[in-house]
């Protein structure tokens, strides 16, 4: 409703839209209390968000633009105005505005979920480990940008699209990420993190001027990640490793759906970050054991990716990827190459894991330790506090090994 309305309205009254929708819900929360929710949900609210658009349009007649603009669709029903076709035009015209490189990124990450995300400033600010206070002004920012810039909500041209595509697939990367493996709180999963920045990713797919190769890689990937859900965490919430994964709880149709996605993003010549890191997650999604993961192509495809995007977390991985690849002792070798991860958890839980495989109990006490230091996540300190005991009891019963890779 959001982008629908400011699409009609006008980028420079964002604002406006988000209160006539505020509006419109609260509405729908006292006459639904009262009356009881309508057969029709959805039409109910179109058609309250559509009065109140006119009404507001009526005060705001001075603003003759806005008024001229929105006049022509007064007469239709709320039916045609919040058609599926518009909905979804509008969402993704939102999307690019959003997305304006003018915009600093940071802006467009707490824009976007905001306004098409649905997510109120204090889930940001908790998904991103900082303050409403920081977020609001991202926000507020990211606003007064567009008023400033007269943003429109239309298109970008065949030149502005790659930026602009660049830019929000970046962001809804970063959403899935986040969504993935959440950054802070006593949930490892944000499902609705995930879901969201697949929803919109579709939205891409689905039209002509964005139905590219890396938006297909993109959706790849949130795929075949996605499909391990029902298997990363217990009942009861705690961190299951992928060793030890149920592989039948693997969702296959997600994983098919992302072979699918993968195979139309390998039409293209030209290599991208999304398509390399879907590889990998095929590779691990089409092993029937732990035991059976190809670490020699995964090691093949780092190699790749750190072409692309040379960064010490790929190294991380890449590393790791060795350690099982070849031995423990290269796994360490290659870890200890990489600077600028002092102040990562999961770089020190690496280096202890394989000096776990060493029986090297005292320098993996030591490396577990320093995990703990520099990891908040609930999960993942009683993870790690489990790997304490075990170090400092000299070995882990029955031969269990706890990899890395999550």
């Amino acid at each position: 409703m959001t982008a629908v309305l400011t699409r009609f309205l006008g980028a420079e009254n964002l604002d406006a839209a988000e209160d006539l929708v505020q509006d419109t819900l609260l509405k729908a929360m006292e006459a639904w209390r009262i009356q009881g929710v309508p057969n029709n949900p959805s039409a109910w609210l179109y058609k309250v968000a559509h009065n109140k658009a006119i009404d507001w349009v009526r005060r705001h007649q001075n603003q003759s633009k806005i008024l001229s603009k929105y006049q022509t669709r007064l007469d239709e029903t709320p039916g045609e105005v919040f058609a599926e076709d518009e909905i979804r035009d509008s969402v993704l015209r939102m999307m690019f505005a959003c997305c304006h490189p003018s915009i600093p990124v940071e802006s467009q990450i707490a824009l976007t979920l905001k306004t098409l995300g649905g997510l109120g400033v204090l889930e940001i600010a908790r998904a991103f480990l900082t303050t409403e206070e920081t977020i609001a002004k991202r926000i507020y920012r990211a606003k007064e940008k567009i008023k400033e810039q007269k943003i429109k909500l239309d298109p970008p041209s065949v030149f502005e699209l790659p930026q602009r595509l660049n830019s929000l697939l970046h962001v809804l990367y970063l959403l899935f990420n986040e969504g993935y493996y959440t950054s802070s709180g006593d949930a490892l999963i944000r499902e609705d993190l995930c879901a969201e920045a697949m929803r919109l990713n579709y939205l891409l797919i689905n039209h002509s001027a964005t139905n590219l190769p890396k938006v297909n890689a993109l959706m790849a990937l949130m795929c075949l990640q996605s499909s391990r859900f029902e298997a990363r965490t217990s009942v009861s919430g705690e961190i299951i490793l992928l060793e030890h994964q149920d592989r039948n709880k693997w969702n296959q149709m997600l994983i098919q759906k992302g072979l699918w996605f993968l195979e139309k993003a390998s039409t293209s010549p030209t290599l991208n970050e999304y398509l390399i890191e879907a590889s990998i997650a095929s590779v691990h999604a089409l092993a029937k054991r732990f035991e059976d993961t190809s670490w020699d192509k995964l090691i093949a495809l780092y190699d790749v990716l750190l072409e692309i995007k040379p960064s010490p977390i790929v190294r991380l991985n890449r590393a790791i990827a060795i350690g099982y690849a070849f031995s423990a002792e290269q796994g360490i070798k290659e870890l200890q190459k990489i600077e600028k991860l002092e102040g990562n958890g999961h770089y020190y839980v690496a280096l202890g894991n394989f000096y776990l495989r060493l029986n090297d109990y005292g320098a993996a006490l030591t490396s577990f330790q320093n995990a703990l230091a520099k990891t908040f996540h609930t999960q993942e300190r009683e993870l790690i506090e489990q790997k304490i005991i075990l170090s400092k009891q000299g070995g882990l019963p029955n031969g269990t090994d706890f990899p890395t890779a999550l």
